[in-house]
């Protein structure tokens, strides 16, 4: 057993709390919502990541670098996932796709009417 500072530790519990609260929430909303499009534990993944990477660097007294590596990977991968994933969506469904934006003063595509 390691015996940690109180900042620390503070530190490690809200980044693991946070971490938890975040894929909570995302895997809640991809039960919930209809489309696959809501992604959001990404964010909670990394933090638990980061809070094991600076636990296992206080612990062992060397620099834990797996943990980061895992986590750059992953918050470099997973905007581009996101982006395929959306691809695939549109082209199998189009009309998840927005209405083009007016090209001119005159042009009303994709403007609501009434505005």
């Amino acid at each position: 057993m390691t015996n940690l500072p109180l900042w620390l530790d503070g530190l490690l519990a809200a980044l693991v709390v946070t971490g938890a609260a975040f894929a909570l929430i995302g895997s809640w909303g991809l039960a919930k919502l209809s489309d696959f499009l809501k992604k959001a534990t990404t964010l909670g993944v990394g933090c638990v990541l980061i809070a094991s990477s600076l636990w296992f660097s206080v612990a062992q007294g060397t620099a834990s670098l797996h943990e980061l590596l895992i986590a750059l990977f992953l918050f470099m991968t997973a905007p581009v996932s996101a982006h395929l994933l959306i691809k695939a969506a549109m082209k199998l469904d189009p009309s998840l796709r927005p209405p083009a934006p007016p090209s001119g003063p005159g042009d009303t595509r994709g403007m609501k009417p009434g505005t």
